[in-house]
């Protein structure tokens, strides 16, 4: 049954327009993932755009009032604390592709093993961020634009770059 719930979701719902549109889109999304797919509460003030990517969506996690733009990539095991915002084309990755012995291509050795990935309460991923898996970013923490989190963010600091680097705290 879970298999048709999300085969529906990616057939018709997560191809609805954004909400810039017409803003019941994002609600019959928002419902559709908190009533039927059971990731997120149903709370007015979230949105959860066009083209999101949810895996199979049974360890995801998202809290309320929480901001996922369009066309983000959400893989494996994320628990997305509350008043998050998450920008469009973000990729958050909770494995990698194994490529330790050089002998074998690396398209034969597999996966990692999964590694939880936090974002905390009151963060904010900017646009075509990259978090790797195992990551934690802290509670009011900023990531700027572009950039790869390969370490995790302290609460109320803004990191930005390749990789991601300390900017300045939050004050």
């Amino acid at each position: 049954m879970r298999k048709l719930k999300l085969i529906f979701y990616y057939l018709i719902i997560s191809k609805l327009p954004h909400s810039r549109l017409w803003s019941g889109f994002n609600g019959l999304r928002r419902w559709y993932v908190a009533s039927v797919l059971k990731i997120m509460p149903n709370d007015k003030n979230s949105k959860f755009e066009n083209g999101i990517y949810i895996s199979n969506g049974k360890k995801i996690k998202i809290g309320s009032y929480v901001r996922i733009n369009e066309h983000v990539f959400l893989q494996g095991e994320i628990d997305i604390g509350n008043h998050v915002m998450i920008a469009p084309y973000t990729a958050i990755y909770t494995k990698a592709h194994q490529h330790s012995q050089v002998e074998v291509p690396m398209v034969l050795q597999g996966d990692s093993k999964t590694k939880k990935v936090t974002i905390a309460n009151n963060a904010w991923l900017g646009r075509n961020v990259v978090v790797l898996p195992g990551i934690t970013i802290g509670e009011g923490a900023i990531v700027g634009a572009n950039s790869v989190v390969t370490k995790d963010v302290a609460p109320f600091s803004i990191v930005g770059g390749v990789p991601a680097k300390f900017i300045r705290e939050r004050t």
